[in-house]
């Protein structure tokens, strides 16, 4: 069987792919892995990556551009935040008969691969306690309204930066079909904080892969892997989750700048300065805005928001 690891990236996120890698590769030295470019600019993080981690980049760029093109004809231009976050559907097409997808603001603390052996009894995999915040980010009532999905339905929603499952278990097609089905009803997806692909994807798991499982149902339960949850104990190079009594599997930084000052940075800082062959990140102290400052961001983002509603 061919595992492998896929993940996305471009010369913007450099620091946090250096993290990614270095902190998978302490664990595991020999699984491929494939980058997905996120946009025309990733040639230099390639060169880095493939230099000294052994990631190759996704050989079938003209897909990845044939899903960029689709996507827009389907959505248009104003649909999503992030519309680029979509080329990691290009995992169902590439290389791996089974494979792991992985966002660059994480670094995991095990051979993170072997969390495929899952895929033996399902088709899905995720990890994480999305669910527990409800529907938010994901989906608005209307799914419900509309019986769309069940309540039962909607426990089985995920955050969209770690999952895994098999090669060609969605068609390309089939993969059109969903973003049509999906633009013609976007009063079913909260995109109030510009999640972009995530209730994309949660919808297309619901409605086309019924056998899935989230590794946090397992018996005796899985650590939590959110940055924003400040209960985590720092343990030597990796974290610990009380609640459980279990180590993490992995940190995500979902949502959070990861920079000096952030969440459990000194866990990223020195996942991202193991490799003694590449220059150590300098990320700058953020500066601290004024009230006004802040007010005036506040003002800005209500207006965008306002913008996208209308």
């Amino acid at each position: 069987m061919n595992r492998g690891i896929y993940i996305i990236a471009n010369d913007k996120v450099t620091d946090q792919a250096i993290a990614l890698l270095n902190s998978i590769r302490l664990y595991d030295k020999h699984t491929p892995i494939v980058m997905i470019p996120y946009d025309d600019n990733y040639h230099s993080i390639a060169e880095i990556l493939h230099q000294h981690y052994d990631v190759n980049v996704y050989e079938d760029l003209e897909f990845i551009k044939r899903l960029s093109q689709t996507l827009h004809d389907t959505f248009g231009g104003k649909f999503f935040a992030r519309p680029n976050q979509f080329r990691k559907q290009a995992c169902w097409f590439g290389p791996f008969d089974e494979f792991l997808y992985i966002d660059t603001d994480i670094v995991v603390f095990e051979k993170i691969i072997e969390n495929l052996n899952y895929l033996q009894n399902n088709d899905f995999i995720c990890c994480d306690y999305q669910h527990l915040g409800g529907i938010k980010n994901v989906f608005t009532q209307k799914v419900f309204e509309d019986n769309i999905f069940t309540e039962e339905e909607v426990k089985d929603i995920f955050n969209g930066g770690f999952w895994a499952s098999k090669k060609n278990l969605i068609s390309e097609q089939e993969l059109y079909n969903i973003f049509t089905e999906c633009a013609a009803h976007p009063e079913y997806f909260d995109f109030s904080e510009k999640t972009s692909d995530q209730p994309i994807i949660n919808y297309m798991l619901l409605k086309r892969i019924p056998r899935r499982f989230n590794i946090v149902r397992r018996i005796g339960k899985a650590p939590g892997n959110w940055a924003g949850t400040p209960h985590f104990q720092t343990q030597g190079d990796f974290l610990f989750d009380p609640t459980v009594n279990q180590p993490l599997q992995y940190l995500h930084w979902a949502g959070i700048k990861i920079q000096p000052g952030c969440p459990y940075w000194q866990t990223w800082e020195h996942y991202r300065n193991l490799n003694p062959a590449l220059p150590t990140a300098n990320i700058p102290v953020p500066v601290q805005k004024t009230k006004l400052q802040r007010t005036l961001d506040n003002v800005k983002n209500n207006l965008r928001q306002l913008k996208t509603k209308f």
